[in-house]
C-alpha cells in the first residue's frame, strides 16, 4: 500500500504541475488557421507519438504547436470535435468503441474499415500502422501460477474473489469491465481506481493490492516485472493499430505524406523498443526519444 501511495503521489504532482491543456477560459476556440494543434492522451506512448508527429510535421515546415497530456479520450476526443485540437495519435479499436459502443469488428482491416465509415464528417483517419497497442487484463506470475491462469476464460470462476486495477474509465467503457461481464461473465470483487497504464497499476499488482489489472501490451512494465499478459479469446479487445487522427481542414496532401510515412515505418516491435527507452534510467523527455527516432527513420 505504502507503494502505491507514493505512486499516487508523484502522479498527482505531475498532473498539478503541467495542468490540463483544455482546462481554463479560451483553451477550447478553433485551432489557428495556419497551425496544426498537435494533443495527446495523458500516458507515456501517446505523448511520445505526438511528439513524433509534431517533429515531423516541423520539419517539413509545417507550423505546430502541442497541447499535450491532456488526460483520457473522453476529455481530449471533445477537443479534436470541437477543433481546438487538430491532430492526435489514436487507436483503431478503442477509438471505434468510443463513436460506437455497438460496433462488432475485432481483426484489424475490418476495424479499420468500419472506423473510418463512423467518424463525424469534420474528422478522418490516415493510414493505420502495423502497430498494435492492445488494453490487456495483465496479472503477476505468481497470481497466474496460483490459479493457473493463461486466459481470461481461466480468470472466471475466480473474477469474484479477486480486486481489479485500472483508470477510472475502464469502469464504464463498452472494451472495458462491461465488456468482460458481457463476454465472459467476469465480475470482480471490486474495482479500484488507479491510472492509465502507468506506476500506480504496476505497483499495486506488485503489492497485490490488486490481483488483475488493466495495462497495455506495449507496456515495457509487462516484461520487466514478469506480468502474464491473459489471452483474450472473446475478443473483448478488438485490434488497436496505431494511426494519427486529424482534422479533415489541415489534412494537406503534405501533411498527409508526412504522417502516412511515419505509419509505415512504425510497427509493434518499435514501439516496445520505444516505450523501452523512455523507461530507461535516465527517463528521458518524449521528445528527445522521437527526435532520435525520426533521424534513425529517415523521416
Amino acid at each position: 500500500m505504502k507503494r502505491i501511495a507514493t505512486a499516487v503521489a508523484a502522479v498527482m504532482l505531475l498532473s498539478a504541475c503541467g495542468g490540463d491543456p483544455l482546462a481554463g477560459s479560451g483553451n477550447n476556440e478553433p485551432a489557428p488557421t495556419d497551425t496544426i494543434v498537435v494533443g495527446s492522451a495523458n500516458f507515456p506512448e501517446s505523448r511520445l507519438l505526438a511528439e513524433i508527429y509534431a517533429e515531423a510535421l516541423s520539419a517539413k515546415g509545417v507550423k505546430v504547436s502541442k497541447k499535450l497530456n491532456i488526460g483520457n479520450r473522453e476529455l481530449y476526443y471533445k477537443g479534436v470535435q470541437d477543433g481546438s485540437i487538430d491532430l492526435i495519435p489514436e487507436y483503431t479499436g478503442v477509438l471505434l468503441k468510443h463513436i460506437n459502443k455497438d460496433a462488432t469488428e475485432v481483426g484489424s482491416d475490418e476495424v479499420y474499415a468500419a472506423l473510418k465509415k463512423a467518424l463525424p464528417q469534420n474528422l478522418v483517419v490516415l493510414d493505420k500502422s502495423a502497430a498494435e497497442d492492445k488494453d490487456a487484463v495483465v496479472v503477476t506470475k505468481q497470481i497466474a501460477a496460483q490459479y493457473s491462469l493463461k486466459s481470461l476464460d481461466d480468470l472466471v470462476p475466480y473474477c469474484k474473489d479477486l480486486a481489479f486495477g485500472g483508470p477510472p474509465e475502464f469502469q464504464n467503457r463498452p472494451d472495458g469491465l462491461s465488456g468482460l461481464k458481457a463476454k465472459y461473465n467476469c465480475e470482480f470483487k471490486e474495482f479500484k481506481s488507479l491510472d492509465v497504464g502507468g506506476p500506480v497499476t504496476v505497483a499495486g499488482l506488485k503489492d497485490n493490492t490488486v490481483q488483475a489489472a488493466n495495462l497495455f501490451t506495449t507496456d515495457y512494465a509487462i516484461k520487466a516485472n514478469e506480468f502474464v499478459v491473459l489471452e483474450d479469446p472473446k475478443n473483448v479487445f478488438a485490434a488497436q493499430n496505431v494511426l494519427p487522427l486529424i482534422n479533415e481542414k489541415k489534412a494537406s496532401q503534405q501533411v498527409r505524406d508526412t504522417l502516412n510515412a511515419i505509419s509505415r515505418k512504425i510497427d509493434t516491435k518499435t514501439l516496445l523498443d520505444l516505450n523501452q527507452k523512455l523507461a530507461g534510467p535516465d527517463k528521458p523527455e518524449p521528445e528527445k526519444v522521437a527526435k532520435e527516432w525520426l533521424a534513425g527513420a529517415g523521416i
